[in-house]
């Protein structure tokens, strides 16, 4: 009976993240006072909501991803080689605004280090493998994104971007709750009270994949309203992105030949941008590129909205369970 009720959950997850980006809308709107007290949320938020996913994935496995060389230079490569081409390519179509630009530029350019995990779980895809990417695309991007924004706009932006909030999101968000589900999984092999724990946290990944689209889209709602006018430009090229960057890496996954669970996290590593890691670095730039944060938040709201469809389109129809037979030798058993 537990598990059923666990499957119905999942089975209607859709529709509750779909409530729960609604009510964030609607409280976001009619409250944007709120926004001040559901803000300080955000971290503490994904640090649980990464912790129960972290918790869904053997750590076994997690150790024999690292080893999938395969996947990590594809997740290196489309993060790194393709997605700037894209980006630029998209760039095109943007008002020849520097503070539009780089605030589009900081948020695309930079591969997601904390819900894509969650979204490839529920995506169908291999969690560990994406987890196991996480650290080294944290670290690659640190390196390349002050590069890129000197290539596409010049050395001035560049000059501002700093380590210091991507290092702490990284500690908080990511290491923490990874080496937190660690020390529960070793405790749930020596305790019965340690397996009843991580049982109960069964049932938490959805329910607070929930709350975390409402904490997000409620907090920023307001910062995104008030400067509507002025970034509505934007919202074609991220709502294109979230159509080129899957199709992309599906296209790259049959090429190498991965595996039906490697493609969806390929997919979904592609897709997936780091914007609650970028938001502060936003933040922190000089006066003149206020709006910056609001070009941001918005990637945010627009990719929140399309993971909803993609984790069920990508398992549904980009990369059904019948696209792949078999993963390579070296790589995580499909599911």
């Amino acid at each position: 009976m537990v598990e059923l009720s666990k499957r119905r959950i999942q089975r209607n997850q859709v529709t509750l993240y779909a409530v729960a980006v609604l009510v964030a809308v609607g409280v976001g709107s009619v409250a944007p006072e709120t926004s001040r007290v559901l803000e300080p949320l955000i971290n503490p938020v994904l640090a649980v909501l990464l912790y129960v996913t972290f918790l869904e994935v053997p750590f076994v496995r997690i150790r024999r991803a690292f080893r999938n060389g395969r996947f990590m230079g594809a997740a290196l490569g489309m993060n790194f080689v393709v997605v700037p081409f894209v980006v630029f390519g998209l760039s095109r179509f943007l008002p020849r605004e520097p503070v539009i630009l780089v605030g589009a530029f900081m948020v695309l350019l930079t591969p997601c280090i904390d819900y894509v995990i969650t979204f490839t779980e529920l995506g169908g895809g291999d969690a560990e493998l994406t987890t196991a990417a996480t650290p080294v695309l944290m670290l690659v991007q640190l390196v390349l994104l002050p590069v890129y924004l000197w290539l596409f706009i010049g050395p001035t932006v560049a000059d501002f971007i700093e380590a210091g909030p991507f290092l702490e999101a990284f500690v908080v968000i990511i290491a923490a709750p990874l080496s937190l589900a660690w020390v529960t999984e070793s405790w749930a092999e020596r305790s019965a009270r340690g397996e009843g724990w991580r049982n109960a946290m069964g049932w938490f990944p959805v329910p607070m994949m929930g709350v975390t689209l409402f904490v997000i889209v409620a907090s920023q709602l307001p910062r995104v309203w008030d400067s509507i006018g002025q970034i509505v430009a934007v919202v074609p090229v991220y709502v294109a992105f979230l159509v080129v960057m899957p199709l992309l890496g599906r296209l790259t996954a049959g090429i190498l030949g991965m595996g039906v669970g490697e493609s969806r996290s390929l997919v979904f590593t592609s897709v997936t941008r780091n914007s609650l890691v970028v938001l502060p670095l936003a933040l922190a730039l000089p006066s003149g590129y206020g709006l910056a944060p609001a070009v941001v938040v918005t990637q945010t709201l627009v990719e929140l909205s399309g993971m909803v469809v993609l984790t069920r389109v990508v398992p549904g129809r980009l990369v059904p369970d019948t696209a792949c037979h078999s993963a390579s030798p070296d790589g995580p058993r499909e599911e």
